[in-house]
């Protein structure tokens, strides 16, 4: 057989990946903190709230908090927050909930034992080892959708992979929509910039569910990041996004970005009882909305690199901070949510171990969702389509790594041991031949020839073999059936809405 020959057999072997999965982690938390130790972080947090207060930008929110007891004397828009009527609201937030898919073989469930993979959402950049780091364009964006849906251990798209460029920034979240619900059968995150944008959203997804607002509200298919302004403070476009998801019913991840040294204060206890703080003031708005509406408490806390102030990524501080995050969201009583973070400009060793070190502190704390599970480079600035890939192996191999370990009379397989004299082997044994198949994980990415093998298929590395995966994937891809009624609803509100905004605009 041809060298070139080979090579093929090889690449269309390396494409096989495990199925479908819902990841449930089996194992206790790593808990990098004592119950003392939660208990005066959140102590702190209170009293932060109670002392300092919380900023909102939006009079309605300000108002709204207002008649449920919060202090809003001050000018500037600081709210200061008794910790019984903090801790009231927490107590009416659900622990669990559920997230509808279009498939309703891919529907999720968050929190718990339970662990969602998220693509990564928000670049401003894309890239590729072809062309290099460039602003996105719709039709980009759309494969990267391809990808997401081909993925099977991808549970869930990230709100809009990357900012397609070539679109008009206030409507091109009516496309987004639109790739999202017909590209994927999977659940979606929502662009939640502002009221418009989120509405938008709940009525499309209620167009391909073929469901109305009132059933909705029953069982949650929306999730939304919501970031705060660290240090203390919500914008008026993420406060507009809150009230439109809660009164919803819809899940609201409430995610400060806390730098230590930048953003929070310069060690891990200050910036985790900030981090906490902007949580559950946000989540006690959400609950005077809506009682009972999702919420999570999402963790981006890291570090700033002293030397440049530029942030630093998947190191051992936010590792540590995203345990002790995991611990705090489960004291309080919300699902939690981490992320796969580096701050590598390209698909390399650094952005390996930096998303590693990431990835283990979001499982091992027991996250519900990890977002930005694959694709994320240049600490968010830019999507990768083999970074991508290379977090696909990443996360299958950290779902293999959940799944228990049998131990039974037929495999312990002493029939087998007894069966092979000292010095002999296993690999023609009836044992090891029924099963050599399935024994073990086999790699999505990774190659395992020896050097010289390697060598004479041309020493190909790991980011090459993505581009070479993603390639195929992508040629592979089958659109998921939609009925072509509830397409052309959809089509149909996105025309009907982009006219608005152009009336609107003009």
């Amino acid at each position: 057989m041809s060298r070139r020959g080979r090579r093929q057999r090889r690449d269309v072997a390396a494409i096989k990946q495990l199925p479908w999965q819902r990841v449930s982690n089996p194992f206790s938390p790593l808990e990098v903190l004592s119950a003392d130790q939660v208990e005066a972080i959140l102590d702190a947090s209170f009293t932060i709230l109670e002392n300092s207060g919380f900023r909102f930008l939006q009079e309605e929110s300000r108002q709204l908090l207002g008649r449920a007891g919060a202090d809003i004397s001050d000018a500037d828009g600081m709210i200061r927050l008794d910790r019984d009527l903090v801790r009231a609201k927490c107590a009416e937030a659900p622990a669990e909930f559920g997230l509808r898919a279009r498939n309703p073989d891919h529907n999720l469930h968050v929190g718990g034992n339970s662990i969602v993979f998220s693509s990564v959402g928000g670049p401003a950049f894309v890239s590729d080892l072809d062309r290099g780091r460039r602003p996105g364009t719709f039709e980009e964006m759309c494969d990267y959708l391809r990808l997401v849906q081909s993925l099977n251990i991808i549970h869930q798209e990230g709100g809009g992979c990357f900012e397609p460029m070539d679109l008009p920034p206030e409507s091109r979240h009516l496309d987004l929509y639109l790739a999202q619900m017909t590209l994927l059968d999977k659940n979606s995150q929502a662009y939640a910039l502002g009221r418009t944008r989120t509405i938008d959203c709940l009525e499309m997804t209620c167009i391909s569910l073929g469901i109305s607002r009132e059933e909705l509200e029953q069982e949650p298919a929306v999730l939304a990041i919501i970031n705060t302004n660290s240090p203390m403070q919500l914008d008026i476009p993420m406060t507009e996004a809150v009230l439109e998801l809660a009164r919803a019913r819809q899940v609201c991840c409430i995610t400060p970005f806390t730098l230590a040294g930048s953003m929070s204060p310069a060690t891990l206890a200050g910036t985790l009882a900030q981090q906490t703080a902007e949580i559950l003031a946000v989540v006690t708005l959400a609950q005077v909305v809506r009682p009972g509406a999702p919420v999570m408490y999402g963790a981006f806390a890291s570090n700033v690199d002293m030397l440049s102030g530029a942030p630093a990524l998947g190191t051992p501080e936010y590792t540590k901070m995203a345990l002790a995050s995991g611990q705090l969201a489960r004291r309080i009583g919300i699902p939690f949510r981490s992320s796969n973070t580096t701050t590598s400009n390209c698909v390399d060793a650094q952005s390996a171990y930096e998303s590693e070190m990431s990835l283990w502190g979001a499982v091992m704390g027991h996250g519900n969702l990890v977002n930005h599970a694959a694709g994320w480079l240049e600490g968010g600035l830019t999507a990768s389509f083999e970074k991508l890939i290379v977090d696909a192996e990443m996360l299958q191999m950290m779902a293999e790594t959940l799944k228990p370990v049998v131990v039974n009379d037929d495999e312990l397989a002493l029939d087998a041991i007894a069966a092979v004299p000292p010095g002999g082997h296993h690999f023609g044994t009836e044992h090891t031949l029924a099963r050599y198949e399935t024994a073990f994980y086999a790699p999505l990415v990774s190659n395992r020839q020896n050097f010289e093998a390697w060598q004479e298929t041309g020493s190909v590395d790991a980011a090459s073999r993505a581009n070479v995966l993603w390639k195929q994937l992508l040629s592979n891809y089958e659109k998921p059936d939609i009925d072509p009624a509830t397409e052309e609803a959809l089509r149909s509100y996105v025309d009907r809405r982009k006219a608005e905004i152009a009336n609107h605009t003009e």
